[in-house]
C-alpha cells in the first residue's frame, strides 16, 4: 500500500503521550524517524481547557496531531464514574479538534474504541454498525463520547476540507497500561491477580462474570504501527476506501477468545497453578466484541503479535514496573 510523503521532520503533537496508546505510538513515530515528536504534560498542559489548548496549538507549529489522549477504565470505572467519563472525553476531543481547526493543521487522528458499537451488533462488527442499535449500558458514556469524536472529526472535513481520521481499536493491552486494582481493564486486573495469587501462595483465583463473553485482543505496539500507517496514507488512497460521513477504520486482529480462555493464558504466563472460579453474579458487558477488520486489511495493515506473546511482554514490564509495588 503506497503512504503519503509525509515529511517527518513536521512537528507532530501526540496527546496523551504518557498513556498506554499515546506512549506506543511516540515510540513508533521515533522508530519511523520522526524528528519533531511535541509531547506536553498535564503540568504544562490542561486538554480540559479550551484556551490552554488554542494556546498551545498557536505556538507549536505543529503540522499534525495524534489524539490518544482518554479517560479510560474498565467496567466497575465506567459503572462508577459515568459523568467523568462523557465530560472529560467530549472536552478533550471538542478542545483539539477545534484547536487544530483554528491553527489551521489539515491532518489529525483520532483515536476511538470498539465500544462505540451496539451491544447486540453482528458479529464481526463492520465500521457501518456505527449507530444501528443501543449501546452496552455498562459504558454508554464513554461510547457516547467516541462517537461524538468520529462526528466531530467527519463535520470538519465536510465544511472545511480537513483530513482528519479515525481509528476504532479494539480490546488493548501492553507496557504502560493501568494495573490498578479496581479501575484497569481486564488483562492487567487477571495478570495482577494472579500475580497476587502466587506471591501469596493462593490455591484459587476469582473472576467477575461467567467467562463466557468473547472479547479481542490488540497489542499496543500493533495499535500504534497500525495508527501511524492509517495516518501516513495518501488522501486519495484513504477517501477511496471510507466515506464522508462513515469514515473511522477499525483496527484489530480479526480473532476472539473466551474471558475463560483469556484467564487460563494469564495464569500459565504468571504461573499460577491453582483453580479458577467464575462469580457469575458480576456483570458480563457485551456478549461478543469482535471486530470487521477487512477495511483495514485492504488498506494494506494486519495486526503481527500473537496473544500470548503479547502477554508475556506484558507481564515482563509488569513485573519490572510494579511487582515491586504493594499489591
Amino acid at each position: 500500500m503506497t503512504t503519503a510523503t509525509i515529511d517527518r521532520s513536521t512537528p507532530v503533537f501526540v496527546a496523551g503521550h504518557r498513556g498506554m496508546v499515546g506512549s506506543a505510538i511516540v515510540r513508533r513515530l521515533q522508530a519511523l524517524g520522526y524528528t519533531q515528536v511535541v509531547t506536553a504534560a498535564r503540568s504544562e498542559l490542561d486538554l480540559g481547557s479550551q484556551a490552554q489548548v488554542r494556546e498551545f496549538f498557536a505556538a507549536r507549529g505543529i503540522g499534525h496531531v495524534v489524539l490518544a489522549a482518554a479517560k479510560v477504565g474498565g467496567i466497575h470505572a465506567n459503572n462508577t464514574y459515568p459523568a467523568e467519563f462523557i465530560y472529560e472525553n467530549l472536552m478533550i476531543e471538542c478542545n483539539v479538534v477545534h484547536a487544530a481547526h483554528c491553527a489551521g493543521i489539515r491532518r489529525l487522528l483520532f483515536l476511538g474504541s470498539s465500544c462505540i458499537y451496539p451491544r447486540q451488533a453482528p458479529q464481526p462488527m463492520r465500521e457501518d454498525a456505527l449507530l444501528t442499535g443501543v449501546l452496552e449500558s455498562t459504558n454508554e458514556p464513554y461510547a457516547i463520547a467516541k462517537i461524538a469524536g468520529i462526528k466531530l472529526c467527519e463535520s470538519y472535513n465536510r465544511q472545511y476540507g480537513h483530513d482528519y481520521r479515525s481509528v476504532m481499536p479494539t480490546n488493548l493491552y501492553g507496557p504502560n497500561d493501568n494495573f490498578h486494582p479496581e479501575n484497569s481493564h481486564v488483562i492487567p486486573a487477571l495478570l495482577r491477580r494472579f500475580h497476587a495469587a502466587v506471591e501469596s501462595g493462593a490455591d484459587e483465583v476469582v473472576i467477575w462474570g461467567s467467562g463466557q463473553p468473547l472479547r479481542e485482543f490488540l497489542h499496543v505496539d500493533d495499535m500504534a504501527a497500525a495508527s501511524v500507517h492509517v495516518m501516513e496514507l495518501d488522501d486519495e488512497v484513504y477517501r477511496r476506501h471510507t466515506q464522508p460521513m462513515l469514515s473511522h477504520i477499525n483496527v484489530g486482529t480479526g480473532v476472539d477468545c473466551s474471558i475463560r480462555e483469556l484467564a487460563e493464558t494469564c495464569a500459565r504466563v504468571s504461573g499460577f497453578q491453582g483453580r479458577l472460579s467464575f462469580d457469575a453474579s458480576k456483570p458480563d458487558g457485551t456478549p461478543r466484541k469482535l471486530m470487521d477488520v477487512s477495511r483495514l486489511r485492504s488498506l494494506g495493515w494486519q495486526a503481527g503479535i500473537p496473544l500470548e506473546q503479547g502477554l508475556r511482554e506484558t507481564y515482563a514490564w509488569f513485573l519490572e514496573h510494579h511487582a515491586t509495588a504493594r499489591l
